[in-house]
């Protein structure tokens, strides 16, 4: 079981990293059914402002909810709301730090607020927001 709420601290930060292949982004295309040539088509995408084949934002947004429900708070925590922008494409082969940091304890109502971040290996932010979470209770 995750933290309670009584374990958590503002402050209190973890992360988790995955470096984004081809693979992962073709499997995610498959599930959600986002054929988006942006994603999986070389040629269409080249003609893009990104020059090629970019991730899904979702997709690595993702790696947030992987944060939160393993971590911090960790297993047994309810998401609640997520904020993101989009603020960088992510490429194949980037590899991503998923970030949260809780910057709000609601313990009246048994809710976490914490400030998120997806950045890449060059440390350029590609993520950001907010996520809302209710912690495990015992």
């Amino acid at each position: 079981m995750g933290r309670m709420i009584q374990e958590i601290q503002i402050g209190d930060k973890a992360f988790t990293e995955k470096t984004i292949s081809e693979t992962d982004v073709y499997l995610f295309a498959g599930i959600t059914g986002d054929l988006n040539p942006a994603h999986v088509n070389q040629a269409e995408a080249e003609k893009t402002m990104f020059k090629g084949r970019i991730a899904h934002g979702i997709l690595v947004s993702g790696l947030i909810s992987t944060v939160l429900g393993m971590q911090l708070p960790g297993p047994g925590t309810i998401y609640l709301s997520q904020e993101l922008k989009f603020t960088a494409p992510v490429r194949f082969g980037d590899t991503i730090r998923a970030e949260a940091e809780v910057i709000e304890i609601l313990a009246d109502k048994n809710k976490v607020r914490l400030k998120t971040t997806c950045t890449n290996q060059d440390g350029k932010t590609v993520i950001s927001g907010e996520a809302v979470v209710m912690p495990p209770k015992a």
